[in-house]
């Protein structure tokens, strides 16, 4: 019997060859927002190697949108072509899909890198993030500045500027970022969304928002390229952000649009408890598909190709997607085919690499 994890998939006018998706992974490592050489070979080696979707990392719609000043941007002309650049490397090595993590970090910008210690950037560069509230991501920090009108539209409108870009660099799809206490995840949470106007209180005020911006991003993008969501299903804090509004959430995502959403968890306050452990957040996903009636991606120490296998089958998810263990192992697509017994194109020089791969040649397009 055939694979449902190399089996494709179609949203909108894309056909993704696989179900196997590299999830976005911050680099720190650009500058000025530009992507480097250094996403070039990062993204170029998962190009090689077979998945299905690839992301690129949390790009931020403005500078200030920025989690780190090594963080992507696509704001500007310089960040476009870059950009393009990269995704017309990509596809002339490699048959996939490829996405954009659309981003603004809201109260957790501003931020030194994590291997230089993290904490807040002081001095040259330094700004104050806009988020919903003046709640602090941690103690002792200077509180965000708290988003104005002005301020609401502003950021929507990078968010739909972002997409045009996206799409003349030549991304496949977008995905909108509105998890891991990020600035769509601050607005979510009653923990970081105290306002008392319109975008704020009840959950259909604190939703206003982030479907505001992914409406924007919807009507920027063209209509036959599918957008996605990612969404942190429970802040894993009692009086949070939670399944049961992410199940409501997630139906008005599919009537304005969306094709699919990314669901992970967690990530908004450091006073979560997590209780980790393999396909951990699968439950979640499981439980957004079957409510919401939403295709979902599943994420999260998803390390076996039959444990992605078993959650495809079994409805849990329609795709899933590795972060750390693209890291580990950028063959692991390769090595999957190889374990389910399913042929998957390599590039022609690599296609020797062994005997036991029944593999078809992709010869480079360029």
């Amino acid at each position: 019997m055939a694979s449902t994890l190399f089996s494709p998939i179609s949203l909108r006018g894309l056909t993704v060859s696989n179900r196997v998706t590299v999830s976005p992974m911050c680099q720190y490592s650009a500058v000025d927002g530009v992507p480097q050489d250094w996403h070039l070979v990062h993204l170029g080696q998962f190009a090689l190697s077979g998945p299905g979707l690839i992301f690129t990392e949390a790009t931020g719609v403005e500078p200030d949108g920025r989690i780190t000043l090594g963080c992507t941007g696509l704001y500007d002309d310089a960040t476009e072509q870059a950009f393009a650049r990269i995704v017309a490397f990509m596809k002339s090595v490699g048959d996939m899909a490829i996405g954009i993590q659309l981003s603004h970090a809201g109260r957790k910008g501003n931020t030194v890198a994590p291997w230089h210690g993290g904490g807040l950037i002081e001095g040259e560069g330094a700004w104050r993030p806009p988020a919903p509230s003046a709640v602090s991501y941690l103690p002792g920090w200077e509180a965000p500045v708290p988003m104005d009108d002005a301020d609401l539209v502003r950021i929507k409108d990078a968010f739909a500027v972002a997409a045009r870009r996206a799409d003349r660099a030549g991304f496949d799809t977008i995905q909108l970022h509105a998890a891991h206490g990020y600035l769509l995840h601050e607005f979510l949470s009653p923990i970081t969304n105290l306002r008392r106007d319109a975008y704020g209180g009840s959950l259909e005020g604190r939703m206003r928002y982030p479907l505001e911006v992914f409406e924007a991003v919807r009507a920027a993008f063209p209509g036959d390229k599918p957008v996605m969501v990612r969404l942190s299903a429970t802040d894993w804090i009692d009086g949070g952000w939670d399944i049961e509004q992410s199940i409501v959430f997630c139906k008005a995502l599919k009537d304005l649009g969306c094709d699919m959403v990314d669901v992970t968890s967690g990530g908004l306050d450091q006073a979560q408890k997590i209780t980790t452990g393999p396909g951990y957040q699968t439950e979640f996903s499981h439980r957004i598909r079957a409510e919401a009636g939403i295709a979902t991606m599943a994420v999260g120490e998803i390390t076996d190709p039959v444990q992605a296998e078993t959650m495809l089958r079994t409805g849990q998810a329609d795709m899933v997607a590795l972060a750390r263990g693209m890291l580990w192992d950028p063959r692991w697509t390769w090595k999957a085919a190889v374990a389910l017994d399913e042929e998957i194109a390599l590039p022609a020089p690599y296609a020797r690499c062994n005997p036991k791969l029944r593999a078809t040649p992709f010869v480079s397009r360029t």
